[in-house]
């Protein structure tokens, strides 16, 4: 037998399989069974979000009129479709991986998912592909809705692609953070209604940051959840507020420090391992 294949049935074996491969069995496992996790539940994860956002528009349209409200050169439902999708996608993406983490944590059995000889990075990957998934999910049913209902088009799809990706990132990572360090529901659920909720709705989703007077349009550029909604907003209507090119930087940026920090804490198993 050779030395390769000895290596790869040596039980200690985890450090070289770590740099010379990836376990992509246990990834594809992972990823499998988040997914699965939420279309078990598709009313609530995929049909709720379409009926809060059509919600959404429809009380706006009753309260403005028939479109008589411009912004940015909009109709002001045009306006706010974009925002109201990427912010859905932001809070199913977060909910996904926050509540399978606190879930597995309360419930005990988060052994379960650190047992397997999965790396912090296959972790992460694996984690994070059911946060991508629903979130692509939701958009597709949403940019439909969109389409048929407001007549709206995609005016840059791969613009409007890779913010509603870098955005499922984000917030599936800060989702992975906010379970890891809670400890029971009550705690998941403050860091969901004071913090999400509002960086969620205060980030120009319903108004344009030029109509803030100082210094909340400049605090609102520190928002990285306005750069997504603008993101968004620049792909499917063709407007922005900031120039796209800079959201997507800090977006890029943002995304990047914040797995960092959550596959640092799974490597070290911080707060989810006795």
């Amino acid at each position: 037998m050779t030395q390769p294949a000895i290596d790869r049935l040596r039980p200690t074996a985890m450090g070289v399989r770590r740099f010379r491969s990836v376990n992509w069995l246990g990834t594809l496992t992972l990823a499998r069974r988040e997914i699965r996790r939420f279309m078990a539940v598709w009313q609530q994860t995929i049909f709720a979000p379409l009926m809060t956002a059509g919600l959404f528009l429809t009380v706006f349209a009753l309260a403005l009129g028939r479109g008589r409200t411009e912004v940015m050169g909009l109709p002001y439902l045009a306006f706010m479709a974009p925002g109201i999708l990427m912010m859905t996608v932001i809070q199913n993406a977060f909910a996904n991986t926050s509540s399978s983490i606190i879930s597995a944590k309360m419930q005990g059995n988060i052994v379960d998912t650190l047992m397997p000889p999965l790396s912090a990075a296959e972790l992460l990957s694996g984690y994070l592909a059911g946060a991508v998934a629903r979130s692509l999910i939701v958009t597709v049913v949403l940019a439909a809705g969109m389409m048929l209902v407001l007549h709206l088009g995609i005016a840059r799809p791969l613009w409007a692609l890779g913010f509603v990706v870098l955005g499922a990132l984000m917030m599936g990572g800060l989702g992975m953070l906010a379970a890891i360090v809670a400890n029971k529901f009550d705690q998941m659920a403050a860091i969901t209604n004071f913090v999400i909720t509002p960086l969620s709705f205060l980030s120009g989703t319903f108004y344009s940051v030029e109509a803030l007077p100082e210094p909340f349009r400049a605090l609102t550029r520190w928002n990285p959840i306005f750069y997504l909604i603008d993101g968004a907003r620049f792909g499917f209507a063709g407007v922005s507020d900031a120039s796209p090119v800079l959201g997507l930087a800090i977006c890029t940026v943002t995304t990047a420090l914040i797995l960092a920090l959550t596959w640092q804490w799974l490597r070290t198993g911080y707060r989810i391992k006795p």
